[in-house]
């Protein structure tokens, strides 16, 4: 079955723990810059948890010219680090271009759903925010709605809360 990860902004308080558990699950450390969720906070007390969402299309995996990409089970695209050799077509094809290079990696990182019990999913309900569930994968184009520039997206929570910005 295909999985997806829902993002309720409303929950999410900036905390990070999804950050450093994602860096946890797959780096063996503490390194949130090598996570595969990110949270963008562009207007302060209104953070958004940004990450893969497993379009229908997947405009990443063509455009990898080593086809060190793939779809898995869960739905997730699948990083063959092997293959990959961090040529950034991925980043480009992406709408939300989420893929990304970390200094230090050897290949590029997208969410893969942690085979299928996302670490920062487990956290966030643990911790009680409950900003991220799994959920099955809605289909069609809906989950690009997720792809918005995360830092205008913080900004139009703000906005729809009434938070005057300059």
């Amino acid at each position: 079955m295909k999985i997806w990860i829902l993002r309720d902004y409303s929950r999410c308080v900036g905390c990070r723990i999804c950050e450093i558990e994602c860096s946890r699950r797959h780096e063996a450390i503490i390194w949130p810059s090598a996570s595969r969720i990110r949270i963008h906070e562009s207007v302060f007390g209104f953070p958004i948890p940004y990450l893969c969402v497993q379009c229908d299309d997947y405009p990443c995996i063509p455009s990898c010219p080593t086809s060190a990409l793939s779809v898995g089970e869960t739905g997730a695209v699948v990083v063959d680090e092997e293959r990959c050799v961090l040529c950034g077509s991925c980043i480009e094809a992406c709408p939300g271009r989420v893929p990304r290079i970390v200094e230090g990696l050897k290949a590029v990182v997208i969410c893969d759903l942690c085979g299928g019990s996302p670490a920062c999913v487990e956290v966030c309900e643990l911790m009680g925010f409950n900003a991220l569930r799994v959920v099955r994968k809605p289909e069609g184009e809906v989950v690009k709605n997720y792809l918005n520039n995360p830092l205008r997206a913080s900004e139009e929570v703000a906005r729809k809360l009434g938070v005057a910005l300059r």
